[in-house]
């Protein structure tokens, strides 16, 4: 009996035995892998680690933009037990008074969240008071903040970022994949109440490519002080400016204005002070662009700086439409087409213009990149407008022909203008110098005009600085020989049908001429008064950027120290002839839009009468200073062989202080 029940109890014995060994072989064995995760599912929380987001430096490796440690207090709206408590708790250890927690945490329940950011960028003493809360709703992560330490600096370039970190405008935008980098993951083994006990790195976070610029932050803090200056001084609405290498490419300062602080959120959807005016907003350039007319009559025709052309009496009448010059009330009559661009002439341009023809003048416009995209990694560039030919109106060679019935952006014209400093080649602006260690790959140069074109182009525009120019004195750099043109468009108001007493006032210029080493355009958009014009308005900007600039570089001068001589009163070109053309008297008037951009009357006392210039073609460079230095003469030469192109022309009269510019080539 006695063993018959311990037979029973050795069996009883050995069945339990067998169930643990079977129990525990299915826990151990077959189901480990998905008890475990349950497990891991319960005591672990998965936590994102976010990568650093690529710093943006400067060209000489200054810090624009960088992204800084902080930590964010989040909850789980659909964890708490009392919003109205959890409301009031938060907002005392945050300091969130009157930041409408409640309502934030109400919709999130309702709408069944279960993670909401509370505050982000907290201080340590916050993060300290928020550990010691008894509740399991509420969590501390780790995140980075996006700082710009210059503040508005270079805003419209850098752009922005949103709380995610992710880029929405200007480079943060454009270049946001390279930025963010890859983000790591850390598992966290937390207690019964969701704390922390210990952790592990699971992934490791891949910071984002630092990013290298081609803006110079010295430069770039210059065109901003001087373009903010002038929009408050002249009254403007808006300007911008762009510094230009015209061999590389590389845009050294690029500035908008109105601006803002891409440290601070915006305050609207539509914040116009983000509105990049440098490259988002196309405008008329009016005279400026008579510089694409006369480098199309050298390519495409037989005119040449000195061929005479008749500007008549002040007018001219196309088609029903009358056209007159800006100043000049009895008109330039013969003029060379070199006084055409120094005087600024609209009929003379136009003629210019007729000479060239629609094709001719159309195809040209393409060539120096308007109407199409630079390419700069910048969101929203505009391409301006220009219409293509069959749409072209009986009148629309003589608009265009002075900067009418086409729209451009500033960005556009110093490319434009990089043709004629470089020597002919259109070379895309670049504003990205390095990603990483990696030189950003750049475009290669295409031939626009003829080297001996931009020569003489560039030495057409050199008058504009001089005495007699629109651009003088204003231009005329101390210490330096420079070229430019100015330009001031009558705005239309669209909703009127008339042209307004306001203008887009513009200068495009570059120095040193010998070898230039940037190209500056500025423009100032709804300028009033005479005071508002391209010549008055643009051009000290012009002045003051390029000169810093040049300093900046370390150029060396090329004039005789000392300011610019200024010329008398009558230099200053007169209000009261702005009422040309009936201003505002209707469509059937096609309404002049240049500036200052007119001659004034004889200077008095200062003697333009000098020596004549000698023909050096065909000389070699040691005939040519030899001949030059025997005369009194001051030669800049350019290129190596013998004499090819020379300006002034043979047989001019050199005005006081004037230099012969002779071009070499083999």
């Amino acid at each position: 009996m006695v063993e018959r029940r311990l037979i029973v109890l050795g069996a009883a014995l050995a069945l339990w035995s067998a169930a643990i060994v079977v129990k525990l072989a299915s826990l151990q064995l077959v189901h480990h892998l998905e008890l475990a995760r349950k497990a891991r599912a319960r005591q672990e929380i998965v936590r994102s680690l976010p990568a650093p987001r690529g710093s943006i430096y400067d060209r000489n490796g200054q810090p624009l933009a960088m992204s800084l440690p902080t930590q964010s207090v989040t909850v789980n709206p659909a964890k708490l037990p009392d919003l109205g408590v959890a409301a009031e708790l938060l907002e005392q250890v945050l300091h969130m008074r009157g930041s409408g927690l409640y309502d934030k945490l109400k919709q999130a329940n309702e709408n069944g969240r279960g993670y909401l950011v509370v505050k982000r960028g907290i201080t340590p003493q916050e993060a300290e008071s928020v550990r010691a809360l008894p509740v399991d709703w509420i969590d501390i992560e780790s995140a980075s903040q996006r700082h710009y330490p210059k503040g508005a600096l270079a805003a419209h370039v850098l752009g922005g970022v949103d709380y995610a970190e992710k880029g929405n405008a200007g480079i943060e935008k454009a270049l946001d994949d390279a930025l963010h980098g890859q983000p790591g993951k850390e598992l966290i083994l937390t207690d019964v109440m969701r704390r922390g006990i210990a952790s592990r790195q699971a992934n490791e976070a891949r910071p984002g490519t630092p990013v290298t610029l081609t803006i110079d932050e010295r430069m770039q803090f210059v065109a901003e002080r001087q373009l903010a200056a002038a929009v408050e001084d002249k009254h403007a609405a808006s300007g911008s400016v762009v510094v230009m290498n015209p061999s590389t490419g590389d845009v050294l300062a690029l500035a908008s204005y109105p601006t803002f602080d891409p440290n601070t959120p915006p305050e609207t959807a539509g914040d116009a002070s983000r509105e990049n005016h440098a490259t988002g907003v196309p405008f008329e350039p009016g005279s400026v662009f008579k510089v694409i007319t006369l480098s199309a009559a050298l390519e495409t025709t037989n005119l040449r700086p000195e061929t005479p052309i008749d500007c008549g009496r002040g007018s001219i009448t196309l088609f029903g439409r009358t056209i007159h010059e800006a100043e000049a009330r009895g008109g330039y009559g013969v003029i060379s087409m070199a006084q055409v661009l120094q005087h600024s002439s609209n009929v003379g341009a136009i003629r210019v213009g007729m000479r060239v023809g629609q094709q001719n003048l159309y195809d040209y416009v393409r060539r120096f990149g308007f109407a199409q995209l630079t390419g700069l990694p910048l969101p929203g560039e505009s391409r301006g407008k220009l219409r293509k030919l069959p749409r072209w109106t009986a009148t629309s060679l003589a608009s265009i022909s002075m900067g009418q019935e086409i729209s451009v952006t500033t960005i556009q014209l110093a490319q434009a203008v990089s043709v004629i400093a470089n020597g002919g080649l259109l070379v895309k602006p670049r504003l990205v110098l390095k990603l990483g260690n990696q030189p950003a790959p750049q475009a290669t140069p295409v031939r626009v005009v003829k080297p001996e074109t931009a020569f003489t182009m560039r030495h057409l525009m050199e008058a504009v600085v001089m005495p007699g120019g629109t651009g003088y004195p204003e231009a005329r750099l101390a210490g330096y020989s420079a070229a430019g043109k100015t330009g001031t468009a009558l705005i239309f108001d669209f909703t009127t049908n008339r042209y307004a007493h306001n203008y887009n006032a513009s200068f495009a210029g570059m120095a040193p001429l010998p070898n230039p080493s940037i190209v500056v355009v500025v423009t100032l958009n709804e300028t009033h008064g005479n005071g508002g014009y391209g010549g008055r308005a643009a051009a000290p900007v012009f002045n003051k950027v390029a000169t810093e600039a040049l300093r900046i570089l370390e150029v060396p001068r090329d004039l005789p120290d000392g300011p610019a001589k200024t010329v008398a009163a009558s230099q200053e070109e007169p209000s009261s002839d702005l009422a040309i053309a009936g201003l505002g008297a209707g469509p059937n008037i096609l309404q002049d839009t240049d500036d200052d951009d007119q001659p004034a009357a004889p200077v008095t006392g200062v003697a333009f009468l000098g020596p004549t210039v000698p023909d050096f073609q065909g000389m070699t460079m040691r005939d040519v200073l030899a001949q030059a230095a025997a005369r009194g003469l001051t030669v800049l030469p350019d290129g190596s062989g013998v004499a090819k192109l020379q300006y002034p022309p043979p047989g001019s009269v050199l005005r006081q202080g004037e230099r012969i510019r002779v071009r070499f080539a083999r």
